[in-house]
């Protein structure tokens, strides 16, 4: 018998976190720990690219600050750093007004109306973001989302002949030594087409496999992506292409990334923006809500026509019984309009 993988009742609101939730980056906490200056390590970190091409090295900029992260600690600029440590350095991110409230706010949206709870429509956050998704894992937010796509570090790599050994020595004095996982703003469209197709919930799904529109798990066009600027531009135009919204957020106290966030609206890149206020009178909770409620609204009207078309009307009798004549006259009969009639 012939089915659907996913009824595509719900709903993604995916987000970047570096000036989307937070006004700076995530690493500051982790800066303040080493007392190391944190606009030093920045200004060295967008240095490296031009110094490498002088010494004839191309260097991904992506991660030039990965590596620099590791080179600090090759240096004993972070002690023996961890993820357990990054993962508590994380718990120190402290987020824009209304967050991680607005979360759980959001998905209370999509029960709002009893047409939405008949479908049981769903909403889940999703965070894609360059920073590291040990810090974000350790937030504060961390229990609000679904999912999380990030950079990762290893730890204690596998030395040569690992293959030979019958068991893993695991070293209690681990540090990070290697790059585990890039998440770069090109990248991040992959983690969207995983949402998409749902190979974050199905691994069997592999996310390069070609999946019909309709078995989807989420369809772009039920996606909501909020990011701060033009490095997002990538992913705003994979969800705005394919039906979704695109929606951006600015620190009011920056005059620049309003002018930023104007002109990517006028450039047709994002749908809306508002300040980076998340409470529930905001601006931009309102333009979510309002958006959330309109992908709902579709969802709706997209499944009562699939119930129609997939549905066939019980055959009626051709001479109707004296039950249905009756039924017929009365029907044809005047209505009382009120009581005082």
């Amino acid at each position: 018998m012939a089915t659907t993988l996913f009824t595509q009742n719900i709903i993604a609101c995916i987000w970047d976190f570096d000036k989307t939730l937070i006004p700076g980056y995530m690493q500051a906490p982790l800066f303040r720990r080493h007392d190391i200056d944190e606009a030093t390590f920045w200004a060295e970190t967008n240095a490296l690219l031009e110094h490498y091409r002088k010494r004839g090295y191309h260097l991904s900029g992506e991660i030039s600050y990965l590596n620099h992260i590791l080179t600090y600690v090759l240096a004993g600029k972070f002690g023996r750093l961890d993820n357990r440590e990054l993962r508590a350095c994380g718990a120190e991110i402290e987020f824009y007004p209304g967050l991680p409230q607005f979360f759980g706010l959001a998905k209370s949206y999509v029960a709002e109306r009893a047409e939405f709870r008949k479908h049981e429509i769903q909403l889940e956050h999703y965070i894609v973001s360059t920073g590291l998704a040990e810090m974000i894992r350790g937030s504060a937010i961390a229990s609000h989302v679904d999912g999380i796509w990030g950079c990762e570090f290893i730890e204690s790599p596998l030395q040569p002949g690992f293959l030979q050994q019958s068991e893993m020595a695991i070293s209690a004095d681990a540090v990070i030594a290697q790059i585990g996982m890039v998440i770069d703003n090109t990248t991040k469209t992959r983690a969207l087409f995983e949402i998409n197709k749902g190979t974050n919930k199905n691994p069997a799904i592999d996310v390069n496999a070609n999946v019909k529109p309709e078995d989807r798990r989420i369809p772009f066009q039920n996606m909501i992506y909020v990011a701060d600027g033009p490095s997002d531009i990538p992913s705003f135009s994979v969800v705005k292409s394919g039906g979704g919204r695109a929606y951006g957020v600015y620190n009011p106290d920056r005059a620049g990334e309003f002018e930023q966030n104007d002109r990517l609206l006028q450039s047709g890149r994002i749908h809306g923006y508002g300040p980076a206020d998340y409470t529930a009178a905001s601006s931009t909770a309102r333009w979510l809500r309002l958006h959330i409620h309109a992908i709902c609204d579709r969802i709706v009207a997209d499944r009562e026509v699939a119930v129609a078309q997939k549905t066939v009307k019980p055959p009626r009798h051709l001479n109707a019984t004296p039950e249905e004549e009756a039924a017929l006259r009365a029907s044809r009969l005047p209505k009382q309009a009120n009581f005082l009639d």
